[in-house]
């Protein structure tokens, strides 16, 4: 899982990147200064988590066997796509709903999702 984690880690990375020029270059004359606030929001928790899968992916080298640092490399994983991508959708297109559910409400799932990621790898972290 170790080198999984820091894989995705490494493209989310690279993503965030192209996510967040896409926004400054291309989105900026299109969206209002509210909409790009959310997308800018997006791009920041997107590369924080990044960065906070990569530490997980470096620490799954020295605890491998770790049920809680590998749930919180998946929480940071979910998150960034509930949270960062229903703000990337919410900001960039009229999507409004998924299905019958409000795009607007994936949020909270994300960032309860950013959430129990760090309260799993505190967990984890009385194992070093």
């Amino acid at each position: 899982m170790a080198k999984l984690f820091i894989q995705l880690a490494a493209l989310n990375g690279a993503l965030a990147v192209m996510i967040g020029a896409f926004g400054a270059h291309a989105l900026k004359a299109r969206l209002t200064p509210e909409l790009l606030s959310v997308y800018e929001t997006g791009v920041q928790y997107h590369f924080w988590h990044t960065l906070a899968l990569l530490a997980v992916g470096l620490l799954a080298y020295q605890l491998p066997d770790s049920r809680a640092l590998i749930a919180s490399g998946i929480a940071f994983i979910v998150g960034i796509i509930l949270f960062s991508g229903s703000l990337y959708l919410l900001a960039s297109t009229d999507i409004r709903h998924l299905g019958f559910m409000p795009v607007g409400l994936i949020t909270p799932f994300g960032g309860m999702s950013f959430i129990i990621g760090w309260l799993l790898l505190l967990i984890s972290s009385f194992k070093i």
